[in-house]
């Protein structure tokens, strides 16, 4: 998002299902983008770091929603976090065994029907058919993992992490940290 030839390029490692990341969604990412990505002055790219099964399944379908959608379906994916995840929380001995029967592939659509993401998505435009599609769609996982395998080549191992012109940023996991240090690289 925002100007490719920014003076600073900063990147988010985060996860759709910390609640770390959504602090930083709610409190970081409006004046991230209205003082310092529309002013082109920083382009901001977000990068998933899988941490579970349904990790995987809401960030196949944000992605499902395309570029124009992604940061409005991440931002609702984000505020909704409590509802949805709580219905993993009390998943059955049953669904858990059946879980355990399916490929890797049933069990990203059948996470994604549990937690019910795939009417999140239908609010941004993705339809049922579109929403199975792209649970399925391997290329597209080998591509998220393929983020989350950098991430931990790189001895990133939390969420979010922030990289600022390449270079991790410590101790900076929300706003109030974040803010002076993108100032700092923006020289002042």
């Amino acid at each position: 998002m925002g100007n490719p030839n920014a003076k600073v390029k900063l990147i988010e490692y985060g996860s759709l299902v910390c609640p770390h990341c959504r602090h930083f969604e709610e409190t970081g990412y409006k004046p991230l983008v209205q003082g310092f990505v529309r002013a082109g002055r920083v382009s901001y790219e977000f990068r998933n770091l899988l941490l579970n099964g349904p990790d995987i399944s809401v960030s196949l379908l944000t992605r499902c929603a395309g570029p124009a959608k992604f940061f409005a379906m991440s931002q609702y994916v984000f505020a909704t976090q409590p509802q949805w995840l709580k219905k993993y929380e009390n998943i059955s001995d049953a669904d858990q065994a059946q879980l355990g029967k399916m490929t890797d592939q049933q069990r990203v659509v059948r996470f994604a029907e549990m937690g019910g993401i795939p009417q999140i998505a239908a609010r941004f435009g993705v339809t049922p058919a579109r929403a199975r599609q792209c649970l399925s769609d391997g290329k597209q996982l080998e591509a998220l993992l393929g983020m989350t395998k950098t991430a931990l080549d790189d001895g990133i191992q939390s969420t979010p992490t922030f990289l600022i012109n390449g270079k991790v940023v410590a101790d900076a996991a929300t706003w109030e940290d974040l803010q002076p240090k993108l100032q700092a690289a923006l020289g002042g």
